[in-house]
């Protein structure tokens, strides 16, 4: 992409950076990002990494948007009722940044499908809303050595990891739970409720996280879980080990 008077205006507070610069912004304006969820945490994420210049984004959400939705999606209206997550977002992110490229994917991901959709993608973003697809998402990111940002919601409590799997010694999904849930189908945020600002706070450090991870700069959340209680305002950060008998080990 040619930076342009315009750009360099646009991302001029990026730019100022030292740790960022024109060499920075054109590695962002490079980069490409599959968002799974376009939800309570792919809103935040999308309208973040629109607006910063990602130059390939990619929404992946097979729903429809509901009036229960509208408290912590924020990326939509009450005109967007009954519209297809995925591309309603999208005409939403082209009002934001018309300088960048977005594909909408109004589907279900699934083993079938995965590699088809995220290919063209050297960064995941797990916004999704059950386990079997986080499970899915890291094995297919952990298999094609992907990085992987995903995060989690739930009551007043939001996860936050990063998973390199580009080294050897990062972790995976299934390092921290060895156990398969149950029913891997449930969704956290229907049964047993969600504040809606906590989307914002999870989604917009899992932008941060990505934006990071693009650029190699400051302290990696690779081996670690971010743990954010938002009635405490506590924010902890727990050492992840790669568990000698998991999965991951295996694949590696």
């Amino acid at each position: 992409m040619k930076f342009t008077k315009n750009l360099i205006e646009r991302y001029s507070r990026q730019i100022v950076l030292k740790k960022i610069g024109v060499s920075g912004q054109k590695k962002i304006s490079s980069s490409n990002v599959l968002i799974i969820g376009a939800g309570g945490l792919g809103s935040p994420i999308s309208i973040y990494l629109a607006a910063m210049g990602v130059g390939k984004i990619g929404i992946v959400d097979k729903d429809k948007v509901e009036i229960s939705n509208l408290s912590r999606q924020i990326i939509f209206t009450t005109n967007d009722l009954k519209k297809q997550k995925s591309s309603a977002a999208v005409y939403k992110l082209k009002k934001i940044n018309p300088h960048i490229k977005l594909k909408s994917f109004s589907t279900k991901i699934t083993k079938k499908n995965i590699n088809k959709i995220a290919k063209e993608f050297d960064i995941l973003i797990d916004g999704s809303d059950n386990f079997r697809t986080r499970f899915l998402i890291n094995d297919y990111c952990l298999k094609n050595k992907k990085i992987l940002i995903s995060g989690a919601i739930s009551k007043f409590e939001g996860h936050v990891y990063t998973f390199n799997f580009t080294k050897k010694n990062s972790p995976c999904l299934r390092c921290f739970m060895p156990q398969e849930p149950k029913n891997l189908d449930i969704d956290n945020c229907e049964r047993e409720g969600i504040l809606g600002a906590l989307g914002g706070i999870v989604g917009s450090i899992q932008a941060n996280e990505t934006i990071k991870e693009i650029l190699k700069i400051g302290s990696t959340l690779c081996g670690y879980i971010l743990i954010i209680d938002s009635l405490k305002l506590n924010f902890r950060k727990v050492k992840l080990n790669k568990r000698s008998m998991c999965y991951c080990n295996a694949k590696n």
